[in-house]
């Protein structure tokens, strides 16, 4: 893995502190348009070369992180949201996205950017930039390290208790720009997803203190749409047919029937 840019200096170089590698619009961070970008949780990945998808992003990263790669050649790049359940199996996935959109002899190289964790006391967050550097390192491609604002680098401390100082990101697929973001629209049917993703594992939170404040809204809503459609697939899924949304012309979520 190359290391260049905003990243320090390769291997063991110095590392930059929050901010210096990511554009700061305000010390909150900036909201993300409704116009155009894609927020992506914890699991899925989102691969852009184009189309109406102008911003890709994602938020509420606490041990979590978020990571993004691009090729420079064609822009093609994709976002993940990685929580350490699998990153031996991910970065492959997120390697042959890229080079999905991407022609061998085309001009341009592979950029990663790495944000998120904390120094949370279970080292958490330190296993899983571990586990991510180990397995970019691994692959054949050459793949240049430009940001890394992860663990240690992404902490504060308050209280004697620490947090993140970055929670989320977005990335500008057609300038590159990479910035602190915060998404409003978090895409359709988000109690129906949060729902999957909150009955498919044990834990709640990995780092409870650190959570941003709507998590404990958040986590009520989506206890309380398991409360109401406790078997939702005959009521939600008539028929056993998929819900199918797609990004308009103004980058804004429509349904869609399944023969469209």
């Amino acid at each position: 893995m190359g290391g260049s840019g905003q990243g320090g200096e390769g291997r063991g170089g110095r590392l930059p502190r929050p901010g210096s590698g990511l554009g700061n619009a305000a010390a909150g961070g900036r909201a993300a348009s409704t116009a155009g970008p894609l927020r992506c949780r914890a699991g899925p990945r989102a691969p852009v070369a184009g189309g109406s998808i102008s911003i890709l992003g994602s938020d509420d990263a606490t041990t979590c992180h978020i990571v993004v790669l691009r090729h420079t050649g064609n822009g093609a790049t994709c976002l993940t949201h990685c929580d350490g359940t699998d990153t031996k199996a991910e970065v492959p996935l997120i390697m042959s996205a890229i080079k999905s959109f991407s022609d061998h002899t085309e001009c341009g190289r592979l950029e990663v950017h790495l944000v998120g964790g904390f120094s949370d006391d279970r080292q958490l967050s330190q296993k899983l930039t571990h586990q991510l550097l180990s397995e970019f390192d691994k692959q054949d491609d050459d793949i240049h390290l430009v940001t890394l604002c992860v663990t240690e680098l992404n902490d504060r401390e308050e209280n004697e208790n620490h947090f993140p100082i970055i929670y989320g990101i977005a990335v500008n697929i057609k300038t590159a720009e990479i910035y602190r973001a915060s998404f409003q629209d978090h895409g359709p049917e988000e109690q129906l997803r949060a729902a999957r993703a909150l009955a498919g594992g044990p834990n709640l939170s990995t780092s409870p203190l650190a959570e941003p404040p709507h998590f404990v809204e958040h986590i009520r809503s989506t206890l309380m749409f398991l409360k109401r459609f406790p078997s939702p697939a005959n009521i939600l899924f008539p028929g056993n047919k998929a819900l199918l949304y797609k990004k308009n012309e103004d980058g804004l979520w429509e349904k869609i029937s399944p023969g469209n």
